[in-house]
């Protein structure tokens, strides 16, 4: 691949995957490992992450119906993560209500 021949869509794509994936890899399991931590989901917006996870169902939904795997892989994996801190939200606000 020439690198000279490389598009702004191409560039932007790469970006935009190469983004996703850190904050998949990066962002989502340091929160985990904070809440877990401590014990907490105190200061979590509890809509942003139920929204997230959503999103993220949605567009898994999207790739099976599409045979995209990249989709597939990338928003299952997104699944995944935020779907462990949504139930951290459920876990650690039961014990707090107590």
């Amino acid at each position: 691949m020439d690198l000279t021949q490389i598009t702004f869509a191409a560039l932007i794509g790469i970006f935009t995957v190469t983004v996703g994936i850190l904050v998949k890899v990066l962002g989502f399991p340091d929160q985990f490992w904070k809440n877990y931590k401590r014990k907490s989901t105190e200061g979590l917006s509890v809509l942003l992450y139920i929204l997230t996870f959503v999103s993220y169902i949605l567009w898994t939904t999207h790739g099976v119906f599409q045979g995209d795997w990249v989709l597939i892989i990338g928003q299952g994996f997104g699944i995944i993560i935020t779907g462990m801190i949504v139930v951290q939200i459920i876990i650690y606000r039961k014990k707090h209500d107590r």
